[in-house]
């Protein structure tokens, strides 16, 4: 029951952040602006960044070590996406609500390991987590897109990349928190600065986190703080 809110909580923010961020009725595949959402890309777009942040270049940087962190907050982003498709499907095929959903997830093939120990990313080669990450990419770039089989292969590039269900939840809960912060101070019309005296606003908000910040209230406040302090 415990891992089954866990979904449903992380569901229900992302509604509401799509909500406020894309205007109601979202689903329908336009922003209130007009712009037109294609989640399938964003999923694709992000597993992209989460490639980047290996060095796979035999040209450049051949032993940068792992940044962890990044790697965590990458596995995040698309979780967001995930949610989005999954949360658009359902409306607008009448599956059911965020209830139906949540109990869907949590059915899928993978969903128990899943929430179980992460394994160590460093036992991995590189090469492995980046043909995993890109059959994901491939999934997403048809027509015909299977939720669930994304799902699965999304729990598995996730629990290698040292990511497992509790740790997914507290990240995503930071970075929810990220995304509304970044939307209230002027994303959207690219007024907002998103390097905080050197450091991208993703490594202070993982910062916080690391500080033993956990509620919503508490990471938005410190966010605020740090924002207002820019130089």
């Amino acid at each position: 029951m415990m891992y089954r809110n866990l979904i449903k909580e992380m569901l229900n923010l992302q509604q509401q952040l799509n909500d406020d961020t894309n205007g109601i009725g979202w689903e329908m595949g336009h922003t209130k602006d007009g712009k037109l959402i294609s989640w399938k890309r964003c999923i694709y777009m992000e597993c992209a960044e989460l490639i980047d942040s290996f060095a796979w270049k035999h040209w450049k940087a051949i032993n940068s070590p792992l940044d962890v962190d990044n790697i965590a907050i990458e596995i995040v982003d698309i979780w967001h996406f995930i949610m989005s498709l999954g949360l658009e499907k359902y409306k607008i095929n009448s599956l059911g609500d965020i209830d139906n959903l949540t109990d869907d997830i949590v059915s899928t093939s993978g969903f128990n390991e899943f929430c179980k120990e992460p394994y160590n990313i460093k036992e991995y080669s590189i090469y492995e987590i980046i043909n995993d990450t890109e059959l994901i990419i491939n999934r997403c770039s048809g027509f015909n897109i299977n939720f669930f089989d994304l799902l699965r292969d999304y729990f598995r590039v996730s629990l290698k990349c040292g990511v497992n269900l509790q740790k997914l939840f507290n990240i995503y809960i930071g970075k929810n928190v990220l995304n509304k912060f970044r939307q209230d101070h002027g994303y959207k019309d690219g007024s907002y600065i998103k390097i905080w005296n050197g450091v991208e606003d993703n490594a202070v908000m993982n910062e916080i986190l690391q500080n033993g910040a956990s509620s919503v209230n508490e990471i938005y406040a410190k966010l605020k703080t740090a924002y207002q302090n820019i130089k």
